[in-house]
């Protein structure tokens, strides 16, 4: 089992990881890290565990916006899904029908003008 040092606002915790996960978690430290920087800078030196408390608390309103989002994507993608847009319509076709409706109209028009 590997071990990281996390220094957080100037303070180094030994955290034990999976051999392999080294990297990972000391990206999640520093992540961890930024915010509680952030708030400091914010709100002076309150104590480490307020700040950690309330970087934690800011972290998982992120994550929770986040898994809201992906939730309303796949929600709509699964409803696309489902019920697909129309098929897209040929400009071309579409002018060749409004002619001959055009044309037909044109037609009756001239017929209810001589009865």
């Amino acid at each position: 089992m590997a071990q990281v040092d996390i220094t957080i606002n100037g303070r180094t915790y030994p955290v034990a990881c999976g051999d392999g996960e080294e990297a990972h978690l000391r990206e999640l430290g520093q992540l961890v890290g930024d915010k509680v920087t952030e708030l400091s800078s914010a709100v002076g030196q309150i104590g480490d565990s307020k700040l950690l408390l309330m970087a934690s608390l800011l972290i998982a309103d992120e994550l929770s916006e986040a898994n809201r989002q992906n939730e309303a994507l796949q929600t709509a993608a699964l409803n696309e899904s489902q019920h697909p847009a129309p098929a897209a319509v040929d400009d071309g076709l579409l002018a060749e029908g409004l002619d001959a409706i055009a044309e037909r109209i044109e037609g009756i028009a001239e017929r209810l003008e001589h009865n």
